[in-house]
């Protein structure tokens, strides 16, 4: 088994899809509309397969599927840059182009080597080897 994919909300889907693509190098495929619930995703794909929807709707500060409490949903994914030099580097890229860098790179304490920014929504990315 695997995932499929991860999907987030965002409230800018071209700022976040530019994101995506600028930075990790992610390829869009079409746009999807549903005119009838204010609805519009890209499908957004990796080069190890994986792939991320970014999702939006018309008033969706009142939508159901906004997470109710701080602590519930996802907290981050993360995304392999494959060497500490890689994730210094992109996350410095990151960080001139006006983007939040919520952490630093740095070893953790369970032997990862990572930094953390947050995308155009405020969504929590985690830069590793």
């Amino acid at each position: 088994m695997r995932i499929e994919h991860i999907a987030l909300w965002t409230s800018d889907l071209e700022k976040s899809k530019m994101f995506y693509q600028t930075f990790f190098g992610a390829h869009s495929g079409e746009k999807y509309v549903n005119e009838k619930k204010g609805f519009s995703s890209y499908f957004l794909s990796f080069e190890s397969g994986c792939r991320l929807e970014i999702m939006t709707m018309r008033n969706a500060d009142s939508s159901e599927n906004q997470p109710v409490e701080k602590f519930s949903g996802i907290s981050h994914f993360a995304v392999s840059a494959g060497t500490k030099e890689k994730v210094d580097e992109l996350t410095s890229r990151i960080r001139g182009a006006g983007f939040c860098i919520a952490s630093e790179p740095r070893e953790t304490g369970d032997g990862y080597y990572e930094s953390v920014v947050l995308d155009p929504d405020g969504n929590r990315v985690e830069i590793t080897i």
